[in-house]
């Protein structure tokens, strides 16, 4: 056995548990409290496993398994940004770099290399596993918010073509799961869960 191995290794998962303390706007389904960034990981890694028959041609399950575990690993640096919030999203990508160097740098090299490259795969998002992956990321606060009556969405005011837009990457990443994410979007419009796209007022 590598001392200096195993004592990398283990310093890498004692520094991820604070993924457990940084949380995500997104509420518990049964709208007891906000989930943490850990919470969400897990959840999305079970989805893949669960959703695996929707998958398309090309997709490594197990390869979206990892993805998806090890995804937002740098949000113990960079915190969670709020997929609504322009600013913030703007200097998203430059903080996730910086605090994807020190993560992974924590690992033994091959190790870290491994992690690293998974984590670009998904922030890219041009592989069938990847795009896969974001489609159940996109998609599991769509469930969340759906539960909880509306939960974020009605709190910070969201309307429907930006959740649209949002999860958008599901048509193309689970194609086979986009017409339940349209249907279930136009359920909670209907149930006065999430406001209606606000009309253009042209003047002619």
């Amino acid at each position: 056995m590598q001392v200096n191995r195993l004592t990398q290794q283990i310093q890498f998962i004692i520094e991820i548990d604070r993924l457990k303390q940084v949380m995500r706007q997104t509420l518990l389904t049964d709208g007891s409290r906000r989930e943490n960034s850990a919470e969400h990981s897990w959840h999305l890694a079970v989805m893949a496993s669960v959703l695996a028959e929707y998958a398309p041609e090309g997709v490594d399950i197990f390869h979206a398994i990892k993805m998806l575990l090890i995804h937002d690993l740098v949000e113990i640096d960079a915190g969670d940004t709020f997929c609504y919030d322009v600013q913030g999203n703007d200097s998203k990508a430059e903080r996730e770099a910086q605090a994807a160097l020190r993560l992974f740098g924590l690992l033994p090299a091959d190790q870290g290399s491994e992690l690293r490259l998974l984590w670009d795969e998904f922030e890219a998002g041009e592989t069938p596993t990847a795009k896969f992956a974001a489609a159940l990321d996109r998609m599991q606060p769509l469930l969340h918010n759906q539960q909880t009556q509306g939960g974020t969405w009605r709190i910070h005011g969201i309307r429907r073509d930006q959740v649209m837009k949002r999860v958008a990457p599901v048509e193309t990443g689970a194609p086979e799961l986009w017409p339940f994410v349209l249907q279930l979007i136009d359920d909670c419009v209907t149930a006065g869960y999430l406001k209606e796209t606000l009309a253009l007022n042209i003047q002619g």
